[in-house]
């Protein structure tokens, strides 16, 4: 067959397969709700047209139009806040301890935030004498029932990254933050200067006698166990971090410290989902010698 033949039925019948799948998408039934929306997104996930993290970003999308503030804030009982009527040194320590860039403010009421401070505002308290309570920012309210894609967007043409929660009668509830919606679109943000904790147990501090050690919150139990002499089960449970969400009923945050099961806990690092270090002492004990050799290693 002459070449400009060959070129022609291959023209000739690519066209009729477009013309068929023209015909065959205005045949096709269009999505009439977001379930049937996602149907299809699914289906092009199947046949490999969109990978995984797309396809969980597009139904992320989905979840901000349907949840609100109260669903994923944190509540007022684990919120990080600056008490202005303490020491400035005091309100330092906690900054730094926590090591956020934000913070509600307090003025010795814990049921009434008068203010937001960003952290990089004590510049001006260092350098030019300024009160912390001048550098504070209007806090900004919403109510428990908002729904994350209005408040996205209110974080968007305010520029604001951090909201409090307040319920029916006014009263704090919580609060949530830019990352908190994004997070519910895309994953879990790390932020570029925070440390992610690989490594496994180690020696951390000693205080008045005791051993503290440093554990990383994902140490499945049967290795904390056997590094610190202990007999922690759960079946239902691999993890540490998730033995004492298990045992409290809820994720503690930083800074909470806690005695369980013969140990002292105290949380290093973490953020409202789950644990990611943990501080460890034993009450009035060390770890077996053999294992303190392991551990100091």
């Amino acid at each position: 067959m002459p070449e400009k033949h060959r070129k022609y039925k291959k023209r000739r019948g690519t066209t009729a397969r477009s013309i068929f799948e023209k015909l065959g998408a205005m045949m096709a039934p269009e999505p009439d709700s977001q379930s049937d929306l996602l149907d299809v997104m699914h289906n092009a996930h199947d046949r490999k047209l969109i990978d995984a993290e797309c396809l969980d970003m597009i139904e992320g999308v989905f979840n901000v139009y349907e949840t609100a503030a109260r669903d994923i804030m944190i509540p007022r009982s684990r919120m990080l806040m600056i008490d202005i009527s303490k020491p400035v040194e005091a309100c330092i320590d906690d900054i730094v301890r926590y090591g956020h860039s934000r913070y509600p403010v307090i003025d010795g009421n814990p049921e009434k935030v008068i203010g937001i401070l960003y952290a990089k505002d004590l510049l001006k308290h260092f350098k030019e004498g300024t009160a912390i309570r001048d550098v504070l920012r209007p806090a900004v309210f919403i109510p428990e029932s908002k729904k994350l894609n209005v408040l996205l967007r209110e974080f968007k043409n305010t520029r604001n990254h951090l909201a409090i929660v307040i319920d029916e009668f006014g009263n704090v509830s919580g609060l949530v933050t830019i990352e908190d919606v994004l997070e519910e679109i895309v994953g879990e943000i790390v932020d570029e200067y925070e440390e992610t904790d690989t490594g496994s147990i180690a020696r951390f501090s000693q205080e008045d006698g005791a051993i503290r050690w440093k554990v990383p919150a994902w140490t499945e139990v049967d290795e904390f166990n056997k590094a610190f002499g202990l007999h922690l089960e759960d079946d239902r449970i691999e993890t540490i971090g998730g033995y004492i969400t298990s045992k409290l009923g809820y994720v503690p945050h930083v800074g909470d410290e806690f005695d369980m099961d013969g140990v002292h806990f105290e949380v290093q690092k973490g953020d409202k989902r789950k644990l990611k270090t943990l501080i460890v002492w034993l009450n009035g004990a060390t770890p077996p010698e053999a294992q303190h050799q392991m551990l100091t290693a």
